[in-house]
């Protein structure tokens, strides 16, 4: 069970923006303290896969071996990705895009070093579009919790088209809800694209949390 918020019809970052202010003051008042909010973007994802020399069919394997990262860590992907007959060299490439990351930090300084190496091969907007979110949420947030840069976050549902994010309690070892930008769900069934995005919250996991 789940309960979220979606902004329809919007496409600036103002709707990331006030999701992610309304999802972290509700999980603050509920008592919650120094958890994170972490912060991708699918372009992002896709340009590394592009710049480290993956074939776009390619992408949605590779994503789901990237998202084990936080369980078998940087050896274990790189692992899974040779298992699956991908090039070293392409492999190299691409695990040293998340090493270099995490040598920047993963604030905004991670986000300069990704924007700059992947130059060519990122949309433009993509950088600036994640620096005016993460300064306005950090300006106006009421709640304890840090925004954090993850380039290994995938939200697994490839209807995301912009920004992800996910609810991490590193304290407790868990996530407890996540979002993310779709526009093209809404015109796959109206025919006419709408712009979207959401946030949800893990009731259940909540609960549980709190219980314990």
């Amino acid at each position: 069970m789940q309960c979220d918020i979606d902004i329809i019809g919007e496409p600036s970052n103002l709707a990331e923006i006030e999701l992610i202010l309304a999802t972290t003051t509700t999980i603050g008042k509920l008592g919650f303290k120094n958890f994170e909010i972490r912060i991708n973007e699918r372009r992002i994802l896709k340009a590394m896969a592009a710049y480290s020399g993956f074939a776009e069919e390619d992408y949605d394997t590779v994503f789901i071996i990237l998202d084990k990262m936080d369980k078998i860590g940087l050896d274990g992907v790189a692992e899974e990705l040779a298992k699956e007959g991908y090039a070293k060299e392409s492999i190299d490439k691409y695990l040293g895009l998340f090493k270099g990351v995490e040598e920047a930090g993963n604030g905004i300084d991670g986000i300069c070093y990704i924007a700059k190496t992947l130059e060519g091969f990122l949309e433009e907007d993509v950088e600036k579009n994640l620096l005016e979110i993460i300064n306005s949420v950090n300006a106006a947030k009421q709640a304890d919790f840090k925004l954090v840069f993850d380039p290994t976050l995938v939200r697994g549902m490839s209807y995301y088209t912009g920004t992800i994010f996910e609810i991490a309690m590193p304290e407790l070892g868990a996530a407890c809800g996540g979002g993310g930008r779709y526009d093209k769900m809404v015109g796959k069934f109206t025919g006419q694209d709408v712009p979207a995005c959401g946030f949800s919250i893990g009731f259940e996991r909540i609960v549980l949390l709190l219980m314990e």
